[in-house]
């Protein structure tokens, strides 16, 4: 039974959706960014002043290669872990890799204040969001198995999407399977 990789554009929902995703097929999850704090013990923002951007995706790089080896798990990567070639190849061949999409609007509701968002520390972060999108889109599109939008869908719904499609492509038996 393959791992879950969930990507997508910051606010997408990858965090909870992961874990109810986790907790139905009884495996573990992650999410790169928290274990990237608690192996740091600072914050994303504090990484972003001392390291920089680069110094941030290659604490990333190293995060993505270890929870990619993993079984049995659902993993919620950052918004930018796709941008490096490495982590797309550890992403698409160590499991399957599920985009969650949101429009910019419903991203920007979502995190558009968030101060833990060093990318949008900007006078205009919707700008920025539309930048971002316009350069990320095209990867997370070529990398994932398969597009779920989260637009005004409660969690629960796309949760039942998901497994519908791992069930359907037989990456999955059943959910209560998985436990086991």
């Amino acid at each position: 039974m393959a791992s879950i990789f969930l990507i997508g554009p910051m606010g997408s929902g990858k965090s909870t959706v992961g874990k109810a995703l986790a907790n139905k097929l009884g495996y573990d999850f992650y999410d790169s960014d928290r274990e990237i704090e608690h192996r740091c013990g600072v914050d994303i923002p504090t990484i972003f002043d001392y390291e920089g951007e680069v110094g941030f995706r290659d604490r990333e790089a190293r995060m993505i290669d270890e929870l990619t080896g993993r079984k049995k798990c659902v993993l919620a990567t950052g918004g930018g872990a796709i941008l490096r070639e490495a982590n797309r190849v550890c992403l698409r061949e160590r499991g399957h890799v599920v985009l969650l999409s949101v429009d910019i609007k419903e991203q920007l509701r979502r995190v558009g204040q968030d101060t833990r968002r060093p990318l949008l520390h900007t006078e205009d972060p919707e700008a920025k969001l539309r930048a971002l999108m316009e350069e990320r889109a095209p990867i997370y599109q070529a990398l994932a198995h398969v597009e779920i939008s989260t637009d005004a869908r409660r969690m629960h719904h796309v949760v039942t999407r998901i497994l519908k499609h791992l069930k359907s492509n037989q990456i999955i038996t059943s959910p209560t399977d998985q436990a086991s």
